[in-house]
């Protein structure tokens, strides 16, 4: 228990006495706990927080490859274009 119900607990066993004052003190706690136990299902773990993070990892360096690749290919497109183009056959 905690202070502040330590101090409501026994104002209330003065009024109430021993077992309602227990009684009436267990409500919150149960409805707080059955809360918690609906909800744990959508709270993220460590676990699955590091899988997520390792896949995101994995998927991050998969799209870079692929920028890379493409870049490389257009890169190597517009330079063989130049080289071949009219205008740089005619500088010569």
């Amino acid at each position: 228990m905690v202070v502040s119900e330590i101090k409501l607990y026994e104002l209330l066993k003065a009024k109430l006495g021993n077992n309602e004052a227990e009684a009436f003190l267990d409500i919150p706690e149960k409805k707080v706990d059955q809360k918690f136990e609906t909800s744990k299902e959508l709270l993220a773990t460590k676990t699955d927080l590091a899988e997520t993070k390792a896949d995101l990892i994995k998927w991050m360096f998969i799209f870079w490859i692929g920028q890379l690749a493409s870049f490389i290919a257009i890169a190597k497109f517009f330079f063989h274009q130049q080289a071949f183009s009219p205008n740089h056959c005619l500088k010569q």
